[in-house]
């Protein structure tokens, strides 16, 4: 079982690899609030679909104050077209070892048509100013979960 971040504890630190190779730190967001999402595989359909949920609801985001930071075990390579292609305006990140991801609770046991194997959890997590977990969501649907997680930070009032 791997262990899962609660609201409280403290976002564990990562400096990875963006979509262009520049590397990009969870420090570098100090003082914001940040959302990080954790998905499979760029390009792939349901992660496109929630890529391109976050790329629509951009200004809402930044207006409220949040940034927003996609992360996944694919290269910078793979990301690279995967973000010019879906006109994406945030960072992807690259956490090709998945250390990041099993930091964070999102590399565990998954199950697929009777499979069980190691994969990334598709989650999602608020971090606050002052470098805590505000919300984490595991086990999240690429469709529907930004409305959700807009909803569930009040942002739809």
């Amino acid at each position: 079982m791997t262990n899962q971040l609660t609201p409280g504890a403290p976002a564990p630190t990562f400096s990875l690899l963006n979509q262009d190779g520049e590397p990009v730190s969870l420090s570098d967001y100090a003082g914001k609030r940040v959302i990080v999402y954790f998905y499979p595989k760029a390009s792939t359909p349901g992660c496109t679909t929630q890529a391109c949920d976050f790329r629509d609801n951009m200004a809402r985001f930044l207006a409220e104050g949040y940034a927003v930071l996609g992360i996944s075990p694919d290269s910078p390579r793979a990301l690279a077209p995967f973000t010019e292609r879906q006109d994406l305006s945030f960072p992807l990140l690259s956490d090709p070892d998945h250390t990041v991801a099993e930091a964070w609770g999102a590399w565990g046991e998954k199950k697929n048509y009777g499979k069980v194997y190691q994969g990334l959890i598709r989650s999602s997590f608020v971090v606050d100013p002052d470098g805590r977990i505000e919300v984490a969501q595991y086990n999240v649907r690429a469709k529907g979960h930004v409305a959700k997680l807009r909803r569930d930070l009040g942002l739809d009032a």
